[in-house]
């Protein structure tokens, strides 16, 4: 069996376009891919075949990145062929194979329907790629809501509990500091077991300034008495307007101020002219689930997402 990118032949792109995008986990259709390579954000080198020896395409991966990217951020689509004996480890060893040439192992972001795991196809469907993606030293697992808001669902006027500002690159990575501790997103808890809190504010401060969307949107939230409430992070994808980072601080958590900051998001984003406002939020992160479920956001799908943990 053979590993490669979609890169040696003129013809491959066309067999990577023409592979079934059938089976019960949702895949790219054609022309979603045509578009997506047509903006940088899938590439002849981040699609890989395994082929058996008569050059037939058993599976196929696609990674994805941003335009700018230098090397893929995510593992989007992958597919094993029906009739595979052991899908598992054929999209096993094509997933070592491009972490490989790819110098990292991006994670594995795998969209999925609510109530999944009650329909035994689908569950089995996942099965196999949550262990081809073990294999692989993806071993870490968050289960994400997707959230998506759109007009319909209206936006609330300010209460006055809390005052939004603009702020200065230092006051956010103290902001981002304060709001991780005691976090209950799970990427945030399994960072910090490998680096400290100024290392992670770092991060997710480069992170969200290279997202598309501009530094200028970001707030942060004070009570009127000029203490210290949150943040509020406004974001944006390559396709739309995005829920980006917004909590509260510690010590004033439980109080309802996180519903202060969601809608000041959706507000703002609303204000643009925004058709579609997406978030995501840990399955496990009960508070923040019901604040979005408040504020008229609505769940269209269950992401897993299968990462790497810090190490070697």
């Amino acid at each position: 069996m053979r590993f490669r990118p979609a890169t040696a032949d003129p013809t491959d792109l066309d067999r990577a376009l023409a592979h079934p995008a059938d089976g019960p986990v949702e895949a790219l259709p054609a022309d979603r891919i045509r578009e997506e390579l047509a903006e940088n954000r899938l590439r002849p080198e981040w699609t890989w075949f395994a082929e058996d020896e008569d050059g037939e395409v058993l599976a196929r991966a696609l990674w994805w990145g941003r335009a700018d990217s230098e090397r893929p951020i995510a593992l989007d689509c992958l597919q094993v062929r029906a009739g595979v004996t052991d899908p598992a480890a054929v999209a096993g060893a094509l997933l070592a194979a491009g972490h490989e040439a790819f110098g990292k192992r991006p994670g594995y972001n795998v969209s999925l329907p609510r109530g999944w795991r009650e329909d035994p196809a689908l569950a089995e469907a996942v099965a196999w790629r949550r262990e081809a993606a073990h294999r692989t030293g993806l071993t870490r697992e968050i289960e994400r809501l997707r959230y998506e808001w759109t007009p319909a669902a209206g936006t609330t006027a300010p209460t006055g509990a809390l005052v939004f500002r603009e702020g200065t690159d230092e006051e956010f990575l103290d902001a981002f500091v304060r709001l991780s501790r005691g976090s209950l997103d799970l990427a945030t808890r399994h960072e910090l077991a490998s680096m400290t809190e100024e290392e992670l504010a770092r991060e997710d401060f480069e992170f969200y300034r290279d997202c598309p969307g501009e530094r200028s949107w970001w707030r942060l939230a004070h009570l009127p008495d000029g203490t210290l409430a949150g943040m509020a992070i406004p974001s944006a994808t390559p396709y739309h307007r995005n829920v980006g980072y917004l909590g509260v601080v510690p010590e004033l958590r439980g109080r309802g101020l996180i519903d202060e900051i969601l809608a000041e998001i959706t507000r703002f984003h609303a204000a643009e002219g925004a058709e579609r406002v997406t978030a995501t939020t840990d399955t496990v992160n009960l508070p923040m689930a019901a604040a979005f479920d408040r504020a008229g956001y609505e769940v269209t799908e269950i992401r897993l997402v299968l990462e790497a943990p810090p190490g070697p």
